[in-house]
């Protein structure tokens, strides 16, 4: 029997030869290769699709602006300080005891009311005594007037001589001397006997009492015994940086804000200005007037000043959101063309607070990224937020996407 035979086994089914087997045995091998080597190829296609989404994911999405021309008519909000119209700090002018007082604070007082009355005894004293003096003083130059005509009359019929004559005018001239320096010595003790009152020099507030009675008081002593102030307007001192300084004119408009009145402004005018800019702060005092009709506004008082600064078509604006800052340097951060990272040095003219004006180092055309990362760099490849928005929107409108 030949080899392509079958041989039926015991059960009397037929096998197949040993060759045809190996054949088959290929066959599946094969086949086994080849799918083995399409899941390879799957693979590796799948890992560079991956690779290819994973740079992709690392290209940073940006959002971008371009500066805005011209500067709107906007608030410059300043620190003020708010001071009386006028203010006096009274002192004691004689010594003395404190006798009594009248006024205390918060109190409206008119001009020449006595806020204290001083007891001054030494001074009285003085008085009575300058006045003695004064009728002695007096009283000698009536005799020398006396003594100077006799003595003129005498010299006529040549009973005395010319120099007993002319020492009695002498002393005539020198008593008319002490009587005037005598009278005017009472004249000065009376006026500071007038300082013993103490005299509101004008009509407002008292705003401070630092004195009772009993006390010691003198021109030696530097405290102020009360303090008046005139509030029926007021004075508002700002220090208004030397960026700004060109910006303000004589008669410009400005508001008040006050912690205390959180819904209120007031109205104010710049009246003055110092005309110089102060070394150390690099600022200029500037002095606003504010009527104070009903008091709200107090002195000593903190105010925020609202400058309405004007227009000005000749400057760039960018979101204070998209400087960058690099060692002592602002920047900001650019995309070109390429999509490559720009990094820009900009000089800043005014801070706006959610706004810049910038000097120099942009451009009306430069798309500036907003919200920079910090550790953006020069060169980098950026994705554009609003072209990414566009793709989508282009890919959710064509009919593939339709009709899925």
């Amino acid at each position: 029997m030949s080899n392509e035979t079958n041989i039926q086994d015991f059960t009397g089914a037929a096998r197949p030869t040993s060759t045809r087997l190996k054949r088959r045995l290929a066959a599946a091998g094969g086949i086994m290769v080849a799918l083995f080597a399409t899941e390879i190829a799957i693979r590796a296609f799948d890992a560079a699709r991956l690779a290819e989404w994973t740079r992709e994911q690392a290209i940073a999405t940006v959002e971008t602006t371009t500066p805005m021309v011209g500067s709107d008519e906007h608030d410059l909000v300043l620190p003020g300080e708010i001071q009386a119209f006028f203010d006096a700090r009274i002192r004691a002018r004689v010594n003395g005891y404190v006798r009594d007082w009248k006024y205390d604070i918060g109190a409206s007082v008119k001009a020449g009311e006595v806020l204290a009355t001083i007891e001054a005894p030494e001074l009285d004293e003085q008085l009575r005594q300058a006045k003695g003096e004064q009728a002695r003083v007096e009283a000698e130059l009536d005799l020398a007037n006396l003594t100077s005509k006799r003595w003129s009359a005498l010299r006529a019929s040549t009973a005395v001589s010319q120099q007993s004559a002319d020492e009695k005018s002498g002393d005539l001239r020198a008593k008319t001397a002490a009587v005037a320096a005598a009278r005017a010595n009472v004249e000065r003790l009376k006026a500071l006997q007038g300082f013993a009152q103490l005299i509101s020099p004008f009509s407002g507030i008292v705003t401070a009492r630092n004195v009772d009675i009993g006390a010691l008081v003198g021109p030696d002593r530097t405290q102020e015994l009360f303090s008046v102030a005139d509030i029926h307007q007021v004075r508002i001192y700002v220090a208004v940086p030397q960026a700004y300084a060109s910006q303000l004119s004589i008669g410009m408009d400005a508001k008040l804000g006050l912690p205390q009145y959180p819904d209120r402004f007031f109205q104010a005018k710049v009246v003055t200005t110092s005309n110089a800019i102060a070394e150390r702060s690099r600022t200029l005092l500037t002095q606003l007037l504010a009527d104070n009709p009903d008091g709200a506004l107090l002195p000593g008082a903190y105010a925020e000043v609202h400058f309405k600064l004007p227009d000005n078509a000749a400057v760039l604006r960018i979101p204070a959101k998209t400087v960058l800052y690099r060692g002592n340097e602002l920047n900001v951060a650019t995309v070109g063309p390429d999509r490559k990272v720009n990094i820009k040095p900009i000089k800043v003219a005014r801070d706006l607070g959610g706004e810049i004006e910038v000097a120099s180092g942009v451009l009306t055309k430069d798309r500036i990224i907003v919200n920079p990362s910090e550790v953006i760099q020069e060169g980098e490849i950026v994705r554009l937020a609003d072209e990414e928005i566009s793709d989508t929107a282009v890919k959710a409108q064509s009919p593939g996407a339709k009709a899925q």
